[in-house]
């Protein structure tokens, strides 16, 4: 898939990737050794001195699954689930000939199938909804968190999808404090592993406009994760219906969730260009640390 482009001897061929503008850094290690360490996820996330990316996707073998993926974060962290860079590798699997992939990620096997019209449908999982699973440090309410301060009154919600989200419910999601709220809630002590935050504004029954903070990352144009996140929530409050249009600032999805089984996302996905680490680069940054 991404071993046949022309390459030097010691580089690390890679493909970049989008889904609504979230964008990827594919690195394909199946057959291989996987060179990715936390020093290199950092330097190749810089936008200025590496690639840059939201998330680093890393495809490995598996024996069970079509392939296994790990995510990194820009900041050298990992990622326990990227939607938008789920969808993204399982089309690099749909046009090397699959019908239908499922994927293992730290948050479990995930299906996921073309879904027409170029698009990728990713089951989830279902999110994990009791406090010691999200996790947060102490016992709460997941639909409405009294250790979180309001915003505009609404208590935020809590949700794990292979990650953590707070959900903040907004009147106007153009004007929420993403940039100065998003990294405070990041680090809330609530949260012992960081958390996404999302900020929702519910235009109707099925529709909502999302803006994300996401952990290790900031403000990044969509989260697949976070608009699942969103949509739990929103239906847990009775908010929503079953299907959702989320409209990020990179463009929609569609979110699926009955109330009980795995949360279904629909968006499409997109190549931009393909190329490979200088082993000058890679020497630099300790990739084999």
């Amino acid at each position: 898939m991404l071993k046949s482009g022309p390459h030097t001897s010691g580089s690390v061929p890679f493909l970049k990737m989008h889904g609504l503008g979230n964008d990827f850094v594919v690195i394909d290690a199946r057959g291989g050794v996987d060179p990715v360490a936390p020093a290199l996820a950092r330097a190749l996330g810089d936008r200025h001195f590496g690639v840059g990316f939201d998330q680093l996707a890393v495809i490995r073998d598996d024996q069970e699954a079509s392939a296994a993926v790990d995510f990194w974060n820009s900041d050298g962290s990992t990622a326990g689930a990227c939607g938008n860079a789920t969808r993204c590798v399982a089309q690099l699997l749909f046009e090397e000939g699959a019908t239908e992939a499922v994927l293992r990620t730290e948050r479990g096997l995930l299906a996921c199938a073309p879904a027409g019209d170029g698009l990728v449908r990713v089951d989830m999982g279902a999110p994990s909804l009791d406090w010691r699973e999200v996790p947060l440090s102490r016992e709460q309410d997941t639909a409405a968190l009294d250790a979180i301060q309001p915003l505009e009154g609404r208590a935020p919600a809590a949700a794990g999808m292979g990650n953590p989200h707070c959900v903040f419910f907004v009147d106007d999601a153009e004007v929420a404090p993403v940039e100065t709220l998003g990294p405070e809630i990041e680090h809330h002590p609530l949260y012992p592993e960081r958390t996404n935050v999302e900020f929702v504004e519910v235009i109707d029954r099925r529709s909502i406009r999302l803006r994300v903070w996401e952990r290790g990352a900031g403000v990044t144009l969509a989260c697949g994760s976070g608009a699942c996140a969103a949509v739990v929530a929103g239906v847990r409050r009775g908010l929503l219906d079953e299907e959702v249009e989320v409209r990020l600032d990179g463009g929609n999805l569609t979110v699926s969730w009955d109330g009980a089984g795995g949360v279904k996302m629909t968006g499409p996905t997109a190549r931009v260009f393909s190329g490979a680490l200088d082993p000058e680069f890679l020497a630099t940054v300790g990739a084999d640390e």
